[in-house]
């Protein structure tokens, strides 16, 4: 099985998270200092080195100022989209 670090679902996970931070014009520094991390944790997840679990990105949704629920249902319709 692959690992489920680089499965297509969870890259899209990360890339949706990457844009809401770029959408909110914040920068990896700015995000990590707002969750008591340092710069490279951010990195870690946005790249596909570090895996989030659920209550990180809730902590991540609050900081950057996204509403979960909605970027859950995005999340699913690009799911479909993509056929994944």
């Amino acid at each position: 099985m692959r690992n489920p670090i680089h499965h297509p679902r969870y890259t899209l996970f990360r890339e949706m998270l990457k844009e809401a931070r770029v959408t909110a014009d914040l920068t990896q520094v700015e995000v990590a200092d707002a969750l008591g991390k340092p710069q490279n944790h951010v990195s870690k997840y946005e790249r596909g080195e570090r895996r989030l679990d659920y209550t990180e990105a809730l902590e991540i949704a609050d900081v950057i100022g996204f509403d979960i629920a909605d970027f859950t249902k995005r999340y699913k319709s690009a799911l479909r989209k993509k056929g994944l």
